[in-house]
């Protein structure tokens, strides 16, 4: 059993697409909002975090963006929320990455499809890392993966999305380059958000992270982690030049999460013109791209039906590497 299925993820966010038509201008949001479907500190309150700052900063939407944390479910609480309950709100968007195609491709969120929203557009791809405590007597990511192999026990990692999402598929896929053939015997444990795994990490109740580079930027920043492995193909640029990539160890693991936003399903026309332009009016900015530097996104420049279809491809994807892995039948 082999994890087939990363090197067309990787290739799909090396796609560019064209930039877009000028912004719509029959609409404009009067309140306009940002879900972010998990607890603060993690990738997608990031990404309306910094979205909205952005946009607002930028002049693109002439009020601030409201930001509200709907944890829970993987990001399920949040999707269903939208799709029962918000479904014509033109004011809103919701913050969405790889974690979420993962749930709906594994079925996860009972009821609901990737169809039933509006697929807005992405802002990059944010690279995955492992990460272990700044006083772990582990320092490489083959040390990390020798003790999973030899005692499984010994190892537990956290991580944002819930068992079988994106960050636990990232670990995964690293076992086994790493020659672990039983990976359904890594002990991963399933938190609201990056930032509470963190926090465990922290207090000892973790040996490893695994999340986006993002998210554990802070921590980096600030001492309390150590980057053992980023799953991107070769270096980073810039302050991120000094961690070293699973590959240079000798796994070859890529993880990139993309990060975009998807609307509700019944959100008028133009409303969605709007919110497309307005994301790739951002993406296409000086600004942003110093926003892309200083957190390790990657390029990933798609909008509307590109989006959609880029989703699609995503969903397809990660089903059939759950398949293998038999987290579906």
């Amino acid at each position: 059993m082999t994890f087939h299925i990363r090197r067309s993820l990787l290739a799909a966010v090396a796609i560019a697409v064209a930039p877009f038509a000028a912004s719509a201008q029959d609409f404009t949001p009067s309140n306009p909002e940002c879900i972010a479907p998990a607890n603060p500190g993690g990738g997608w309150d990031f990404t309306c975090r910094q979205v909205g700052k952005s946009l607002q900063d930028q002049g693109i939407i002439g009020s601030t963006m409201q930001v509200v944390n709907l944890s829970g479910g993987g990001g399920g609480v949040a999707f269903a929320a939208v799709v029962n309950k918000r479904a014509d709100d033109n004011d809103l968007i919701v913050a969405a990455s790889s974690a979420t195609a993962t749930r709906l491709a594994q079925n996860a969120f009972p009821g609901n499809t990737m169809d039933q929203v509006r697929w807005i557009g992405s802002i990059g791809a944010d690279y995955g890392v492992i990460a272990v405590a700044k006083d772990s007597p582990i320092n490489t990511l083959p040390e990390l993966l020798e003790q999973m192999k030899s005692d499984p026990k010994s190892i537990s990692i956290g991580g944002g999305s819930a068992v079988g999402g994106w960050d636990h598929l990232k670990v995964l896929i690293a076992a086994q380059e790493a020659g672990i053939t039983d990976v359904r015997g890594v002990k991963y444990i399933a938190f609201a958000g990056g930032g509470e795994a963190v926090t465990q990490l922290l207090a000892g109740s973790l040996q490893a992270f695994t999340g986006d580079l993002s998210e554990a930027k802070g921590f980096v920043e600030s001492g309390d982690i150590k980057v053992i492995a980023v799953l991107a193909p070769e270096r980073l640029g810039g302050e991120f030049a000094d961690l070293p990539t699973a590959r240079e160890q000798g796994i070859d693991a890529i993880g990139a999460n993309w990060r975009g936003f998807y609307a509700p399903g019944d959100m008028s026309d133009a409303a969605y013109d709007y919110w497309v332009n307005a994301i790739g009016t951002l993406y296409a900015s000086d600004e942003w791209k110093t926003v892309m530097e200083n957190n390790g996104l990657a390029p990933l420049d798609l909008q509307g039906d590109e989006f959609q279809a880029f989703v699609q491809d995503s969903v397809d994807s990660i089903t059939a590497l759950s398949k293998e892995i038999g987290i579906l039948q």
